[in-house]
């Protein structure tokens, strides 16, 4: 009986007797019985030795990495504390060196695990290919958070309205803006959508006019409801004197003559002083002669 060999193997014959392949089956069987599972057990034990101390060495080149990395951040922050650098560009440059230095990390990791780091980067760099399409938003954040950096409309530390949320600008992120509004909520704002927005920045200036406006009833003397407001205001030391506060008639609504309240104080005492006077107002006004008048409205009935 004849047997066909496969044309892979071109050194070959094409066609082997049933005999010859009848020997090579019993030799394998011999090598099968005379097998020395000792040899190959410590074959294995060695292999996994081996491979158990690749696993250690990567395992302490991640810690000593880690360790080296953090090291490395707090000396760059350092530096830029040093140096003045603005804290918004220091959150952002932590993030980035940290990202950058853990991908390299893990590169080396799996490099010393035996993996092929080649084909690695090459599969990774598809996949990032893949998935940037995918998440081509995220790109647009980072990009925005370098704008943000680069034109500073705001900084850490500044009090900002944006996106419908207002708060003090906690951190500046790779992708987002944290804020922290007034009442302690956390609110990550996208940096592409507040790059490209209408920020209301509280922050930049020293000085901040407060307004008011307070109705009184018609009759009360304007002149003396002037002089009441300015002696609040003109005692006060948080209260700038030039520019000099102002009232001002506004408007002859339909029950009150509203008074607009106009005065500069600095930045750090705005809302203090915009709370406290609001109920100073009320207190003092009607000690002068001054009423506030309730909403009204006049019936005339008319008999035929």
């Amino acid at each position: 009986m004849w047997t066909l060999l496969s044309a892979e193997d071109s050194a070959a014959p094409l066609i082997v007797p049933d005999s010859i392949q009848k020997a090579n089956f019993a030799e394998a069987v011999h090598r099968l019985v005379n097998l020395d599972f000792s040899q190959v057990a410590q074959n294995l034990l060695s292999e996994a030795l081996w491979v158990l101390i690749k696993i250690v060495i990567a395992l302490a080149i991640y810690y000593i990495g880690r360790w080296l990395m953090r090291r490395l951040v707090r000396l760059i922050d350092v530096a830029m504390e040093h140096r003045k650098v603005d804290l918004s560009l220091r959150a952002f440059m932590r993030s980035s060196v940290r990202a950058v230095f853990m991908l390299l990390l893990v590169l080396i990791v799996v490099s010393t695990l035996g993996v092929n780091v080649t084909s690695l980067i090459a599969v990774a760099s598809a996949a990032t290919l893949a998935i940037g399409m995918a998440l081509s938003g995220t790109a647009q954040n980072f990009a925005g958070g370098v704008m943000i950096l680069l034109m500073k409309p705001y900084r850490v530390g500044d009090y900002i309205s944006a996106q419908g949320q207002s708060g003090t600008v906690r951190e500046i992120k790779l992708f987002s803006t944290v804020i922290t509004t007034n009442d302690n909520q956390t609110i990550y704002i996208p940096n592409n959508s507040i790059a490209t927005a209408i920020i209301d920045n509280y922050s930049t200036a020293e000085l901040r006019r407060v307004d008011w406006t307070v109705g009184i009833s018609y009759g009360d003397d304007v002149d003396t409801a002037r002089r009441t407001i300015l002696g609040m205001l003109g005692s006060d030391a948080r209260i700038l004197q030039d520019p000099a506060p102002v009232v001002w008639v506004a408007a002859l609504a339909d029950s009150s003559v509203n008074l607009t309240i106009r005065a500069w104080t600095s930045n750090g005492d705005y809302w203090n002083v915009f709370f406290e006077y609001n109920e100073r107002f009320y207190k003092e006004l009607p000690k002068a002669g001054l009423n506030f008048p309730f909403p009204q409205m006049d019936v005339h009935v008319k008999q035929e």
